[in-house]
C-alpha cells in the first residue's frame, strides 16, 4: 500500500489517507477513456481537464491534487518514480509554468488499481511528492484476455450537426504464467482516436478591412468593412470562426509486467511501455485583416494554422528482489523517456512573403530519466507489537533537450539579426536575411511578423542539452507500540548537482478504536526545480487579456533576467500537517480528513515585461527591448521563486455496500473541500520594485488559487441483477473564476451538477455491452460575458477557469470480451 513500506498494511488502517480505484471495475461502467478524465470523475481531490489553444498542453492534460500544481503530486508506477513529460506549460492555462506527468500515456488495460495518497510524503519519496502520490499498480493476471471496443461522441445542442467529437478507443490484455512458482508475463494494448470538435459560434472581430479590398478602396486607412465584404460574399461571420473545443488525438500504447522467479526467496521483475501520438491543435485564426500575419497571395481568406505535436513516450523498470538474513533486498533501475516534436501547417512566415512555405518543422523537446534504487525492508514481530524499518539509497539522472527548428519557421527575413555581442555587452547585428537593413513592412505600415504564424520554431539560441543528478538516502519506520497503536516516522536526505542538499522529514500516528481509527501526520517536503524551468526558452503565441501577441521566455541566467534582477531558482519548500479519523460499520466505511499545507519559495511563471526603445526610457527598458527584438518577441517572461502559499482542507469518503432485494448495490460519496491562498509578500528584488504586479500578475494569482474547482463532491450508485447492471453518478463541480489581468473582466462561473448513466448487459459470462452517457443532461459551464473573456468571440465558454469540459453530452458504446 502506498504510503507504507510495511507488508499488509491495509487502506482503512493507514496513518495517512489513501484512494483505492479498481480501474477494470470504474471503466466497464463509464464513457471516459484517458485515465486524467476518469480520474476526474471518479476522485474528488484529483482534477484534470482537457486545454483548448495551449500548444503542446492541448494533448497532455495538466492534473492537480488537492488543488496543487501539476508537479507538485508524485506518480510512480509499481512503486517506482515515473518520469515527467518534456513539456513545460506556458500557454494559458491551469498549472501555467509547471511540468507535470502525463497519465493518458498509460493505457487503462494495463493498470489493476490506483492507489492515491492524499498526504505529503517527500520524506517518504523525494522531490514532487507535496500533495501526495500517484501509484499506478499494473496488471498482473494470467491465462485470462480481455478485451472491449468502445465508441461515443457528443450528442449535444451544441454540437455540429448535433454530434461531433467522436471518440474510438480499443483495448486488450493478456497474461500468461511463467514457472510454477507464481512468475507471469502480462502484456496490454490501447488503440485511441480522438476527433477535435469547435464551440466558438462566430467571430465578432475585424475579419475585412478595405485594406484588403484595393480594388474598391484606393485610399485605405485601416476601416473595418466585415459586414460589407462578407454581403458580398454570401458569407457569415460563423465562416471565420477558430477550433475552440477539442484537439484531434491518434495513438497507441503497449505495456508490458513480467515477474520471473528465480528461487524460492529471488525474483527478477521487468515492467515498461511505449505510447505514440500524433495530436493536431488550432491556434488562432489569423483573419485577412491581420495583414502583418497572413500573405494574401496564398490565403486570401486567411487562414486556420493547425499544430501537430508527435509525442514519443517510452518506460523501462527491471529489478531483482531477493532475502539476504531477514532483511528484504529490493535493487532496480527505472528509465523513462518523453520526445515531443512540433510541426506547424496551413500557415506561413509572413516576413518571407509569397515565397513562404506553409508547413514548417518547429523543433522539440526531449526529457530522460534513470532512477537507480537499493532499498531494504525488515518487519522485527520480536519488538513491541512488531517494528517495520526500511532503508535504501537512490541516484537519479536527469537531461533535458530543445531542439531547434528549421531556419523558416524561426526566422524573421524583415530584420536585422544580431550575430554576437561586443564587449560591454550590447548586441552586434548584421544583415537580415534577405541583405537588407530595413523592417519590411504590410501595405498597413505594420511590420511583418517573423516565424511560423501560431508556433514559431525554436531558434538556434534555444537549444539546451543540459542534465543533472541528484543522490538521496532514506530512513522509514513504523513501530507498533500495541497491536491498535502505530508511530511511523521518515527521514530523507537529497543532494541535486545544481541547486544543494535539502533534509526532510515525517512523522504520523495511528489509533484504532474498535471500528474507528483516529489518524494524524506532520511533514516537510520539496520539489527541486526541474530542468525545463532552469533551461527552457522560446517564443511563443500567447493569448494574452483579448490580444495574440508573441512572448518570449527567458532563462534566469540570461541578460534580460539580470536586468531586471530575477535571481537563480531553487526548491521549493513544504511544511503540511493532517488529521482524521475512519469508521467501519461493516456496510458502511467512512474516512473523513483534514489538511494544511504551507509552501514556501514557490516557482512561478512570471507576467510579461516589455521594453521601449522611446527616446525618454531608461537604459534598462531599451536593452530590454532590444532582447526582445532579437527574440522575435513583444514580451518577457521568466521562472522565479516568488510567492508563498497556503492550502487548507477537508475530504470526506463514504462507501455502502449491500444486498438490495436479488441484487448487489455499492454506493460512493465522496467530497472535497480545499482552499489555496497566495500569503506574505511577493518576492522581488529591488530592480523590481513598482513591478510587482507584473511579475506576479492577478491571472496567475487566480490559476493558483481559484481556476479550478475547489468544492467537488461525487454521488454514485450501482446496481447489479442477474445479467444486468445500472450506474449512476452524479458529480459537482464547485464555481470557479475567469484568470484575467482586467478587474473589469472578473468573472465567476456558477458550480454545476454532471449526471452519468450506463445500462451494462451480459450476454454470457464472456460478452458484455454497456451503453450510456456521460453530462447525460447536457449541461454546460456558465457562458462568458465579458468581451475581454470572450476575445472576439473565441470563447464562449472559459479557457482559464476549467470545470469539465465543453463537450456536453457523451453518448457511448462499450462492447467487452473476457475468456
Amino acid at each position: 500500500m502506498i504510503g507504507s513500506r510495511a507488508v499488509g498494511r491495509t487502506q482503512l488502517d493507514s496513518s495517512t489517507p489513501v484512494d483505492v480505484i479498481d480501474i477494470k471495475e470504474v471503466t466497464k461502467d463509464v464513457g471516459q477513456v484517458s485515465l486524467n478524465q476518469i480520474l476526474n470523475y471518479v476522485a474528488p481531490s484529483f482534477s484534470s481537464n482537457t486545454q483548448v489553444i495551449s500548444d503542446g498542453t492541448d494533448h497532455i492534460d495538466p492534473a492537480s491534487l488537492r488543488g496543487l500544481g501539476p508537479d507538485q503530486v508524485l506518480v510512480l508506477i509499481n512503486g517506482k518514480r515515473r518520469h515527467t513529460t518534456s513539456l513545460v506549460n506556458i500557454n494559458g492555462s491551469f498549472g501555467k509554468g509547471s511540468v507535470g506527468t502525463d497519465l493518458n500515456a498509460i493505457p487503462t488495460s494495463a493498470i489493476k488499481r490506483i492507489e492515491i495518497l492524499r498526504d505529503g510524503a517527500a520524506a517518504q519519496y523525494g522531490s514532487d511528492a507535496i500533495a501526495g502520490v500517484i501509484n499506478i499498480v499494473l496488471e498482473d493476471s494470467t491465462d485470462k484476455l480481455r478485451a472491449s471496443i468502445s465508441y461515443g461522441g457528443n450528442l449535444s445542442k451544441n454540437a455540429e450537426d448535433n454530434f461531433d467529437g467522436e471518440t474510438f478507443q480499443a483495448n486488450v490484455n493478456y497474461g500468461v504464467k511463467v514457472g510454477e512458482k507464481g512468475g507471469f508475463v502480462n502484456v496490454a494494448g490501447s488503440y485511441d482516436k480522438r476527433q477535435p470538435f469547435n464551440r466558438q459560434k462566430e467571430f465578432t472581430g475585424t475579419i475585412f478591412s478595405d485594406y484588403n479590398r484595393p480594388d474598391l478602396y484606393p485610399n485605405p486607412t485601416g476601416k473595418d468593412i466585415t459586414e460589407e465584404e462578407l454581403a458580398r460574399r454570401g458569407e457569415t461571420r460563423a465562416d471565420y470562426v477558430s477550433r475552440i473545443g477539442q484537439s484531434k488525438n491518434e495513438g497507441g500504447s503497449i505495456f508490458i509486467n513480467s515477474l520471473f522467479p528465480v528461487s524460492d526467496k529471488t525474483e527478477i521483475y521487468a515492467f515498461g511501455g511505449l505510447n505514440y501520438r500524433l495530436g493536431e491543435s488550432a491556434a488562432f485564426r489569423r483573419q485577412p485583416a491581420q495583414l502583418h500575419q497572413t500573405v494574401a497571395s496564398i490565403y486570401p481568406n486567411g487562414f486556420l494554422p493547425l499544430i501537430q505535436t508527435n509525442n514519443y513516450d517510452r518506460s523501462l523498470a527491471a529489478g531483482i528482489r531477493s532475502e539476504i538474513n531477514g532483511w528484504k533486498v529490493d535493487f532496480s533501475n527505472t528509465y523513462g523517456n518523453n520526445t515531443i516534436d512540433f510541426g506547424v501547417k496551413n500557415t506561413v512566415n509572413a516576413s518571407m512573403k509569397e515565397s513562404s512555405p506553409t508547413s514548417f518543422e518547429a523543433g522539440g523537446y526531449r526529457f530522460t530519466q534513470n532512477t537507480t534504487n537499493l532499498d531494504f525492508t525488515r518487519f522485527f514481530d520480536d519488538v513491541l507489537a512488531g517494528i517495520n524499518v526500511a532503508f535504501g539509497a537512490e541516484f537519479r539522472y536527469e537531461n533535458y533537450q530543445i531542439v531547434g527548428g528549421e531556419e523558416s519557421s524561426y526566422a524573421n527575413y524583415g530584420k536585422v539579426r544580431q550575430i554576437g555581442v561586443d564587449g560591454n555587452g550590447k548586441p552586434i547585428y548584421v544583415q537580415d536575411f534577405n541583405g537588407n537593413i530595413n523592417t519590411l513592412f504590410a501595405v498597413n505600415g505594420t511590420a511583418l511578423a517573423g516565424g511560423a504564424q501560431a508556433f514559431p520554431g525554436f531558434l538556434p539560441a534555444n537549444e539546451v542539452n543540459a542534465n543533472r543528478h541528484s543522490v538521496a538516502a532514506y530512513l522509514d519506520t513504523e513501530f507498533n507500540f500495541t497491536k491498535d497503536f502505530l508511530v511511523a516516522a521518515a527521514l530523507r536526505y537529497e543532494d541535486y548537482s545544481d541547486f544543494g542538499s535539502t533534509l526532510n522529514g515525517k512523522i504520523s500516528t495511528r489509533y484504532k478504536l474498535g471500528n474507528y481509527v483516529l489518524r494524524a501526520a506532520a511533514s516537510t517536503g520539496f520539489r527541486a526545480p526541474s530542468l525545463h524551468q532552469l533551461y527552457f526558452s522560446a517564443t511563443s503565441s500567447l493569448f494574452l487579456d483579448g490580444a495574440i501577441s508573441n512572448s518570449g521566455t527567458f532563462t534566469n541566467d540570461s541578460r534580460a533576467a539580470k536586468l531586471l534582477g530575477i535571481p537563480q531558482l531553487n526548491e521549493e519548500k513544504s511544511k503540511s500537517v493532517s488529521a482524521g479519523a475512519t469508521a467501519n460499520w461493516g456496510k458502511f466505511k467512512l474516512s473523513v480528513d483534514g489538511y494544511f499545507i504551507r509552501i514556501d519559495d514557490r516557482i512561478i511563471y512570471t507576467g510579461s515585461f516589455t521594453g521601449s526603445n522611446a527616446a525618454n526610457a531608461s537604459a534598462q527598458d531599451k536593452e530590454i527591448y532590444e532582447l526582445l527584438q532579437q527574440a522575435n518577441a513583444t514580451s518577457a517572461r521568466f521562472f522565479a521563486n516568488a510567492i508563498d502559499t497556503e492550502t487548507k482542507g477537508i475530504d470526506v469518503v463514504l462507501t455502502y455496500q449491500d444486498r438490495l432485494g436479488a441484487g448487489k448495490l455499492r454506493g460512493d460519496l465522496s467530497a472535497t473541500f480545499s482552499k489555496t491562498n497566495v500569503v506574505g509578500d511577493v518576492h522581488a528584488s529591488d530592480l523590481l520594485k513598482g513591478k510587482e504586479s507584473t511579475y506576479f500578475d492577478r491571472s496567475s494569482r487566480i490559476y493558483l488559487e481559484s481556476a479550478i474547482p475547489r468544492t467537488k463532491i461525487n454521488l454514485s450508485l450501482n446496481y447489479s441483477l442477474d445479467k444486468w447492471n445500472v450506474y449512476l453518478r452524479n458529480v459537482y463541480f464547485g464555481e470557479v473564476d475567469a484568470a484575467t489581468n482586467t478587474v473589469a473582466d472578473s468573472q465567476t462561473f456558477s458550480g454545476k451538477v454532471v449526471t452519468d448513466l450506463s445500462f451494462g448487459y451480459a450476454f454470457n459470462k464472456n460478452i458484455s455491452l454497456t451503453i450510456g452517457a456521460n453530462n447525460l443532461f447536457d449541461i454546460y459551464p456558465d457562458e462568458t460575458k465579458i468581451g475581454g473573456n470572450r476575445g472576439a468571440g473565441y470563447f464562449v465558454y472559459s479557457r482559464t477557469g476549467q470545470q469539465f469540459g465543453t463537450g456536453g453530452r457523451f453518448a457511448f458504446a462499450r462492447l467487452s470480451l473476457s475468456l
